[in-house]
């Protein structure tokens, strides 16, 4: 997948950060490999190693997320969402409908975070095991709250919808994942 750039939320935009992309670098049998790439990031507060474990809330602070649905699954409001920080901690969720029905989602091996940071550049990789996903194909959603130094919040996604940032809301799932092609 090449890489997508994402929008900031218009009534939340950002103070120094100029530009936000998201991709797929990989997919195989047993790994997802996703990377966002965060360019002016002098003001960015960017979450301290802490290692690797689930933690909720992470979207408080900088944050990076993946939202996926079976292709009928976001038509009935079933999805799963994957939130990745910087300090290397994790969250993955599922949804039995819009913003209903929260429950963990199960995980066979945590997520691999890899973040790196240049002089005004932050990348963040995941690497997420395919057998801890919903079955391809896919509606994606890839998105990030950025946090910088004065505690300002932008919101950055695919597509928004009208209103309040919504990650979980289906405009959002703007990306379509096939299943591979059996060779």
């Amino acid at each position: 997948m090449e890489p997508a750039l994402l929008v900031a939320h218009p009534d939340h935009p950002a103070i120094a950060v100029r530009q936000v992309s998201a991709r797929i670098l990989s997919m195989d049998a047993n790994w997802l490999c996703l990377r966002w790439r965060v360019e002016g990031t002098a003001a960015l507060v960017v979450p301290p190693f802490a290692g690797r474990a689930r933690t909720d809330g992470l979207w408080q602070s900088t944050c990076f997320e993946l939202f996926l649905a079976e292709d009928e699954g976001i038509a009935a409001g079933t999805y799963a969402e994957f939130n990745f920080a910087p300090s290397e901690r994790w969250a993955a969720y599922d949804f039995d409908g819009y913003r209903a029905g929260m429950a963990p989602r199960p995980i066979p091996r945590e997520p691999v975070i890899t973040p790196r940071r240049g002089q005004d550049l932050l990348i963040c990789d995941a690497a997420l095991p395919i057998a801890g996903l919903p079955p391809l194909p896919w509606r994606m959603g890839l998105s990030a709250v950025l946090e910088e130094a004065d505690g300002a919040k932008s919101y950055w996604a695919l597509a928004h919808p009208r209103g309040k940032p919504d990650f979980h809301h289906a405009a959002c799932f703007a990306a379509r994942v096939e299943a591979p092609q059996a060779a």
